[in-house]
Parts: C-alpha cells; structure tokens; sequence
C-alpha cells in the first residue's frame, strides 16, 4: 500500500510543499519532475521514512488529515505540472504540484493554462463518493484515483455508442488497467498534458496555474495575455468567474479548448481544501430561497442564479450535451462542418464552406457546448436568447443531444436526466415544448470579442486536445491560429 498527495497543490517558486504519504512499507523513494515537451527531474530524495495512516471514512469529503512525510523544497523552477513519483519496492503511487509564475517575475509567459483541478476532484473517486457516486462535498487533500495522473497508453477515451453506462468502452478498459472507472472524464494526463506538450515542442511559452487560483490568487492572470482552459474544465466558482470576467473586461484575451466549460457553479469551503456542488439536488442546496442564492451550487444558467456561462465563455452545454457518447450523437462523424472559412481562425487550413474537419480524430466526442442557434443566409447565427453576447460569431458546428432520463437508464437511476435537469433550470418545469426546444443542440466552435477589445475563442468540445495529439493538420493550424493572435 502506498499513497500520496500534496499539499498546497500550487505554489510559487520558494514555498514550500508538504507530501503527505500513507504506507506499509519502511522507505519510499520520491522524484519530482516537469511534465512537458521536455521532462525534467528537479528533485529526488531516496529513504524517505513515512508511516501508515488510516483512511477517515469521510476522506472523500474532508480530506484524509495525513501528516506530512516531508517537505519538497520548491526552488526557482520553471512555472509548470510537476508529477511527483514515489516508489516502495514494486509499488507505484502518483502526485502533483504546480508551480506559478512568481508574483513579481519579469518575463511572464504570454499564456496562462489554469488547470481544470476543480474538475479533478468532482470526479475523484478516490476514498468516497464523487460528485457522480451520491456526494455532495467533494475534498482537495487525499490521493487522486488511479488513472487520473498517470494511464497507459494508448489512452482510452470515453466516446462510444452503446446506450447504458454499464456498456461503456472506457470503464472496461478502465478496469482492466487497474484505473478508476471515472478517470477518463478529468484529469492531467487525459487532456492538459497532450496539450502542454503539443505547445511546448511548437515553441509557445505557457505559465500555470489551479482552478482555485483564479479564486484564491486572482493577480496570478496578471502579466499575460492569455488565460487558456483544455479539455474539461466543468466546475466554477462565483469568483472565479469573477477573476476570467474581470481579465478579458481589461482587455486580456481567452483561448478555449474545453468542453462542458463553467457548467456548474461551486462553493469553496475550508480554506479551499474542499468543493460543495449539490448539482441535480440544488433544490437542497442551504442557500435555496435565500438572499444568497445566487450562489446555489447549480447549473449556471439556472434561472435562480441568473448568470449563464455564456455571458463569459460565449457557449454553454444546456445549448450542447453529447456527442458519439451514449445516445448523444452516437453515430456522428466526430468532426466539424466549417461556415466561415474565411475567418482568420481557418487561416492556412484550405477549408471551405461546409468541409468537415477533425474527423479522424473524433475531436467532437464525449460533451460538447453550444449556443441557440437559427439559419440567416445559409450560416447559423446566435438567437441571443440563451446569455450569449451580442458579437459572437458561429465557425463550426456538429451534432450533439442532451439526454433524457429513460436513455441512459444507470447513469439516471436516482436522478434526473441532464435533459429534464437544464429543462428545470432554464424554464421552471419539464413541459414538453421545453423538452423539445433543448434536446436536439449543436456542438459549436464560436469566438466573440468583449467592448475592451478583448478576443474570447472557445473551440466548444472536451476532445480537442486529440487533435493535437495525433497531429490533425486542421486542428493544430487552428489552433496556432488562435495561439499566435491572442497570446502574440
């Protein structure tokens, strides 16, 4: 038995990090490394002498408590994901931390890459329930689950057809390799990392940072030019929506490369060692009725909080949903149809009007956003009517559902379907004529700008990085593109 976390998870060069370890074994060894286009050890120590410790029965909501087995000593290392590896005879066991560009440090990459590590935890299952397993509170220090860090490749992903969770590809090749079930919708290693190394081997400088950063340190967006989001960053707080409001109302830039971006709104508790989101249950949430409930930890666009995630990112998955995941979609072709190739977003690429792209790759896979849309002069157009901003521009887009109850009969045992969810949310009952004006969507790539100049990309699909990975032509010139203008 050996396992790990850290504790602060991000820091800036100079403070320190405590590693919390449990074990039975007498010594472990410990490295630390830079994972990105070129790894780098920075720090190793060899006997290290932890103890074991039990696992609380609530680990999975207030942490585990461990103490500290050491200190590792931060030093003027580069902003970036460090992966913190420890090892006891054959055992194996996986951390993190993430170094910040320091406060007062010339020479500030011109993207900062916050990391979705809200999205981490909603579905770390790691101790206890999840988010997605019956809980509410969801904590920060323990152990990520195995899979979320570190997976074999190739990476499974979690695009399939088969109508029942029970079916699904990911999980039996999740369990086969010893990972948790749960780990192919959030993690460093299923999105962040294809992205780092992709931009790093192609010469574009990123600093990093935490979700609870934009909250907890909101001057970390200080300095650069682009904040940047990849793969699945679901969860936010008021704050933090603050924080990316307050960047890009400056005149500061967004490029996003994400999925089911902002969908649900958090709470941060315990000095921000712990997350609260009750989700389909935010009629229990305490601040229900209340004059705080704006802060209902609900659907963004729920009509009680009245702040849609549109209004920040542009897009939104009550306008999305799915895409070749269970019913969503499940036999589209992964890829994009282009309305406006003479964007400059498209710039090199030689797409045309009504090409697709990112096919082979199924870059539209798994959850994807969107926004109302209606047909003028053969291109789709925002109706407005979901939070959008009146300047946002439709590039792209494909096929994506928002699921019922009774079409994913496991998943939606004992709660509603996402479709009856957003339909509570957005209109105040599950009438049909809801229903049916939510069900069928379309995932989107859309940019907008905001009156400060500021440019918001949002590229509208958890699988991008994929893209990257196996060298779309399409997608990497996009994504170039997009990098050298908003971050140049």
């Amino acid at each position: 038995m050996l396992e790990a976390y850290c504790w602060p998870r991000s820091v800036e060069p100079g403070e320190p990090v405590g590693l919390h370890v449990s074990t039975d074994a007498p010594t472990f060894e410990v490295a630390v490394t830079r994972d990105g286009a070129e790894p780098l050890e920075v720090w190793r120590d060899a006997g290290c002498i932890a103890g074991h410790h039990a696992t609380p029965e609530d680990a999975s909501s207030n942490g585990c408590c461990w103490p500290a087995a050491l200190q590792i000593p931060v030093g003027e290392w580069p902003s970036g994901y460090y992966a913190v590896t420890l090892t006891a005879g054959d055992e194996r066991a996986e951390a993190f931390l993430v170094v910040r560009a320091g406060s007062d440090a010339g020479g500030k990459a011109p993207t900062l890459l916050v990391l979705s590590t809200t999205t981490y935890d909603a579905y770390n299952d790691w101790g206890g329930p999840s988010l997605y397993t019956g809980g509410t509170r969801v904590s920060a220090e323990r152990p990520m689950a195995k899979g979320f860090l570190v997976k074999p490749e190739p990476v499974a992903r979690k695009m399939q057809t088969e109508p029942d969770r029970e079916a699904m590809g990911y999980i039996h090749w999740a369990r086969a390799h010893g990972l948790s079930d749960w780990s192919g919708g959030a993690g460093w290693y299923q999105y962040e990392r294809s992205f780092v190394h992709w931009a790093e081997s192609n010469g574009y400088r990123l600093d990093f940072a935490v979700s609870q950063d934009l909250e907890q340190h909101p001057e970390v967006l200080v300095g650069h030019r682009c904040f940047a989001s990849v793969g699945h960053d679901e969860y936010w707080s008021w704050k933090m929506r603050d924080a990316l409001d307050r960047f890009t109302g400056e005149g500061g830039n967004a490029a996003i490369f994400s999925g089911n971006t902002c969908f649900w709104q958090v709470r941060f508790e315990d000095d921000h060692r712990a997350m609260t989101c009750f989700k389909y249950l935010a009629h229990k949430d305490p601040v229900a009725g209340t004059d705080d409930e704006r802060f209902l930890t609900g659907v963004w666009s729920d009509r009680r909080i009245d702040r849609p995630e549109a209004a920040t990112i542009g897009l939104s998955f009550t306008r999305g949903g799915y895409s070749r995941y269970g019913l969503g979609a499940p036999r589209s072709s992964g890829g994009y149809t282009v309305w406006q190739p003479e964007h400059w977003s498209f710039e090199g690429t030689d797409l045309r009007y009504g090409d697709e792209f990112g096919g082979k790759e199924a870059i539209v896979s798994y959850e994807v956003d969107g926004c109302e849309l209606r047909m003028r002069c053969g291109i789709p157009v925002p109706t407005g009517r979901d939070g959008a901003p009146d300047s946002l521009e439709v590039l792209a887009t494909a096929p994506a559902r928002l699921w019922a109850q009774d079409e994913q009969p496991s998943r939606y045992a004992h709660e509603p379907g996402e479709l009856e969810n957003v339909a509570e949310a957005l209109f105040g009952d599950t009438a049909s004529e809801n229903l049916d004006r939510i069900r069928n969507n379309h995932a989107t790539m859309a940019i907008f700008t905001r009156p400060s100049g500021a440019t918001i990309f949002n590229a509208g699909v958890t699988d991008w990085a994929f893209g990257l990975k196996h060298d779309d032509p399409d997608v990497t010139r996009i994504t170039r593109n997009v990098l050298d203008r908003l971050s140049g």
